[in-house]
């Protein structure tokens, strides 16, 4: 392969640019390193306003998961929340070390466990909750307020279409 084939778009065999700029103005236009960022700047703030909780955004997910549906399975967790099987199942480990869910084997199945808050899990749930709709509203102030809602359609939007074809308990 010649050397200038190699700086060729291989659908349209169009010259690429492979300068340094091209590369960002690729990753500028790219949904899925844009969403990750958004993910990591999302993360950061809500670590810098939850305080000492320590509570991380998916902790919180399972918290409010298991407040709407208490004696839930861990496999319906994962259904509910989308985090991946072992992800759920060692956020489920350090959240029952911090004593904010207990679980019992259900009656239904010896193997499967059903999960509760603590009333710790509950105070913790409690005190979150303005601190997540602070940092909620810190997000989306970022786009003009007619922009807001449509985000939020989009997004549920793109989350419903890619698990349509994902398998059961496979991260999302």
């Amino acid at each position: 392969m010649a050397l200038d084939d190699q700086s060729r778009d291989p659908m349209t065999n169009k010259k690429m640019d492979t300068s340094k700029d091209a590369a960002v103005a690729r990753l500028d236009r790219s949904p899925i390193h844009l969403l990750h960022r958004v993910g990591q700047c999302a993360g950061d703030v809500f670590a810098a306003e939850i305080g000492e909780t320590n509570l991380t955004p998916r902790q919180y997910a399972v918290l409010v998961a298991v407040s709407l549906n208490e004696g839930l399975s861990q496999t319906d967790l994962v259904e509910q929340t989308g985090i991946d099987r072992s992800t759920l199942a060692d956020i489920v480990r350090r959240m029952l070390k911090k004593g904010l869910l207990q679980r019992r084997r259900t009656k239904e199945d010896a193997r499967a466990y059903a999960v509760r808050l603590t009333e710790e899990g509950w105070r913790v749930l409690r005190a979150a909750e303005p601190v997540v709709r602070k940092v909620d509203d810190r997000i989306l102030s970022a786009l003009p307020p007619k922009q807001r809602e449509q985000l939020m359609i989009d997004l549920q939007m793109i989350v419903e279409s890619l698990n349509q074809g994902a398998a059961p308990g496979k991260r999302s």
